[in-house]
């Protein structure tokens, strides 16, 4: 019961700092400012959309015409890489924008460009290469290797404007209609090289709203959006499925090329940015939605474990010290708690037991108070807060499944293609 006591102890003193001095992590303010009926730049920059799409056939009839069809007042042009899919995808994206451009009345057919993507070369994570090949297009780098091949023929048109943004999206994002034009705001007005908005994930399930929310606290936990946005603090971190950056930070930072090998992309791009000495911010946001599903713990369960341990870098090290922390955190208050009521319960007592409810009690308090705003966010009963310890334990167990398939030699795929190796 000491060593219990002990550790409740510990992880009460953990929350207290965790909830006063951590960034106000488990805070859900970090919003771009409201939109403001004719407020923006006097001239709206060029912006050129890049969005990877590897097997996306089913996704992009529900959210690539939100894309296009966005209420930006500058030059819009979206340039979507094919990355070796095998269901049609870019023959639905093709189509798509032929619909947009004639159900726009458009006389530039080319506002969507779809890439055909290149092998990936050695060294590159595949997302990333994708990303460099529409990165390489959209800015018209003229015999870069990063150029993959576009299906649509271009050379009879006036080129648009060099973009003065790149707006990186995942084909399963879904944008209200003046999501660009808020982000594109947002930028300009506070000098901000790079603006991410963490995309409201699908919580309709019974088991995504177990764990999505959890997700979005621990990521919180790990990159506090108010650290990550504080020009001094060394803390960096990006959302991927909503990254607008200025081309030329991005060009004078190393360009992609300086992250090739990332796994995971969006906090790579945001510390690269970061580092380099540019202003980035990174908040949450309902205009911007995930459309993929994930109907059952099975999915859930592979879309954390696939990069669980690629964000511990592989080391051993980290990953004892990151499940020790999370039962230290998240078991040990509950586990007090009951335990002290058992003793009680049998008559018996002594101050350790004493020590280990209250403090139990304590702690998981902080935690579950911490929580609340995250499933308000969510729109999900505060009831599920005292919850928050059984989630922890599943992602520990995702975590260290993680572990186990990489040293078995079975790192998780995704999308066709494995996780664990560029």
């Amino acid at each position: 019961m000491l060593v219990l006591a002990i550790a409740c102890a510990a992880s009460a003193a953990a929350w207290l700092y965790l909830v006063l001095a951590h960034g106000g992590f488990w805070l859900t303010g970090q919003r771009l400012p409201a939109s403001a009926a004719g407020t923006g730049p006097t001239a709206w920059p060029a912006v050129a959309a890049v969005v990877p799409a590897r097997n996306e056939a089913e996704s992009l009839p529900v959210t690539l015409p939100a894309l296009l069809a966005q209420d930006y007042p500058g030059e819009l042009r979206v340039f979507l890489v094919d990355d070796n899919s095998d269901d049609g995808t870019g023959v639905v994206a093709a189509e798509l924008g032929e619909k947009a451009a004639r159900d726009a009345l458009r006389a530039d057919p080319a506002r969507l460009t779809v890439i055909t993507g290149r092998p990936r070369p050695d060294g590159w994570a595949g997302k990333v290469w994708a990303m460099a090949q529409g990165f390489a297009v959209a800015a018209g780098e003229a015999g870069n290797d990063h150029r993959g091949e576009a299906t649509e023929a271009a050379a009879d048109r006036a080129p648009g404007p060099a973009p003065e943004y790149v707006l990186f999206t995942d084909a399963d994002i879904a944008w209200e209609p003046r999501a660009l034009r808020d982000l594109v705001r947002g930028a300009e007005a506070d000098n901000r090289a790079l603006v991410s908005q963490m995309a409201l994930l699908r919580a309709q399930t019974g088991w995504e709203r177990t764990i999505v929310p959890a997700f979005v606290y621990f990521f919180a936990q790990l990159y506090p959006f108010r650290t990550v946005n504080d020009p001094r603090s060394r803390t960096a971190a990006a959302a991927g499925g909503c990254m607008l950056v200025r081309r030329s930070a991005l060009e004078q930072a190393g360009g992609l090329d300086a992250i090739r090998g990332a796994l995971i992309d969006d906090v790579a791009l945001g510390t690269l940015l970061k580092r380099a000495g540019h202003r980035t911010w990174l908040g949450l946001t309902t205009d911007i939605r995930s459309a993929r599903p994930y109907p059952d713990l099975a999915s859930l369960w592979h879309m954390i474990a696939r990069s669980a341990y690629v964000q511990l870098r592989y080391n051993p090290l980290l990953l004892a010290g990151t499940l020790v922390g999370l039962l230290l955190l998240y078991a040990a208050p509950p586990a007090g708690v009951i335990a002290a009521l058992v003793v009680a319960a049998a008559g018996g007592g002594t101050p350790a037991t004493a020590v280990a409810g209250l403090a139990g009690l304590a702690g998981w308090a902080l935690m579950t108070a911490s929580y609340l705003p995250m499933l308000r966010f969510y729109r999900l009963s505060a009831l599920r807060a005292p919850a928050l310890p059984l989630v922890a334990l599943l992602y520990a167990a995702m975590t260290a499944d993680s572990a186990r398939r990489h040293y078995s030699g079975r790192a998780v795929s995704w999308r066709g293609r494995t996780a664990g190796r560029v």
